[in-house]
């Protein structure tokens, strides 16, 4: 049965092999600003304005409703992560604008904060995955998941993100073959 955490962890592979792109690209010699700006793009609409916006907005209050605290603990931990990740696509944002103005030394800001998105998310990840999903699916109940995926269908179909997420889906396998990730 498809659960609303089974869903998150779906989205979750494609983040993963998001990070293997970036992870790609930093090694480049010398890497296309139009791929460094389409992986912030992917960021910023799938991760977070997607993913991360049905954990904020969805999981996590009904995990408060539940008794999760969201100033301490799991979920607290889960929302300082998004933040800090954030700032780092921010670093990468403003790194990207610098080097379209000429200054060659913005890609090493650029790969530093995709570096710092990449170790940060890799962990987030697993901590998602391994301990809060876990603990969600002790603490709700099949009633309480299979509300929450009806919520994430109408945010997918609010965002039109049945297309939008192919979309994003297929710009990352793009990537995959540009920088030879796939089998």
């Amino acid at each position: 049965m498809e659960t609303a955490t089974k869903n998150l962890e779906n989205d979750h592979v494609y983040i993963l092999r998001l990070i293997e792109v970036m992870k790609s690209v930093i090694r480049t010699e010398k890497p296309q600003v139009e791929d460094m700006e389409t992986i912030v793009r992917l960021i910023k609409e799938y991760a977070d304005g997607f993913h991360h916006a049905k954990e904020e907005n969805l999981l996590f209050p009904l995990l408060a409703e539940r008794g999760f605290s969201a100033e301490q603990g799991p979920v607290a931990v889960m929302i300082a992560e998004h933040v800090q990740g954030r700032l780092f696509v921010q670093g990468m944002s403003e790194g990207i604008a610098g080097f379209r103005n000429g200054d060659e030394n913005s890609t090493s800001r650029i790969f530093e904060n995709m570096n710092s998105y990449i170790n940060l998310l890799t962990n987030h990840i697993s901590k998602e995955n391994n301990i809060l999903f876990r603990m969600a699916d002790n603490a709700l109940s099949e009633k309480d998941q299979q509300a929450l995926l009806s919520e994430f269908s109408k945010v997918e179909k609010s965002l039109n993100s049945d297309s939008a997420v192919k979309d994003w889906i297929n710009l990352i396998e793009k990537l995959e073959v540009k920088y030879q990730l796939t089998n």
